[in-house]
């Protein structure tokens, strides 16, 4: 199965950045298998369809407005990922709804989407994401995963320990 995990989001913008810095993580903490790329879309939209035409999976992490209370972790799938991008927060996902709409138009769409928005608390200028939303990554890493290993993928946690504190002013 060709599957490719899509951080959206615009890192300068507070919550809004919430894929992108999502998919940064998962990377760090965890080996994936060939099969599945994780990449980057940042603030991209119809020049993504390289990347997302023919894929069996297409997994999309994002900062979603869904009137819940900010840092719910939701999921969305099939037919209603499009349709959850005609409520926009931020310009970008002008982009990803054409892109989708340009997936679909030409028969490239993915056979399956899924999409885990997460509700931003803030979008103002801001290079840190809030606490509310900050507290719900651990959820919305663990969704991400059980989805990939539903679908059969084997991903393994990085072991990653730290046995001494670096100490920057020793000058001995």
């Amino acid at each position: 199965m060709d599957i490719l995990v899509l951080g959206i989001g615009n890192v300068l913008l507070t919550d809004e950045g919430v894929g992108v810095r999502a998919l940064n993580e998962l990377q760090r903490r965890y080996t994936f298998p060939e099969n599945v790329e994780l990449l980057d879309g940042g603030t991209a939209g119809i020049e993504l369809l390289r990347h997302i035409r023919n894929r069996d999976y297409l997994i999309i992490i994002d900062a979603m407005r869904f009137d819940q209370d900010p840092g719910t972790v939701s999921r969305v799938e099939g037919k209603d990922v499009p349709a959850a991008f005609l409520t926009r927060i931020s310009p970008h996902q002008l982009g990803l709804s054409d892109l989708l709409a340009a997936a679909m138009l030409t028969d490239e769409l993915p056979k399956n989407l899924v999409l885990f928005g997460v509700e931003p608390e803030d979008l103002d200028i801001g290079l840190d994401l809030t606490n509310t939303v900050e507290a719900s990554l651990e959820k919305l890493y663990g969704a991400i995963i059980d989805e990939l290993r539903s679908i059969g993928c084997s991903i393994i946690p990085i072991e990653t320990t730290f046995t001494e504190k670096a100490n920057f002013w020793d000058t001995a």
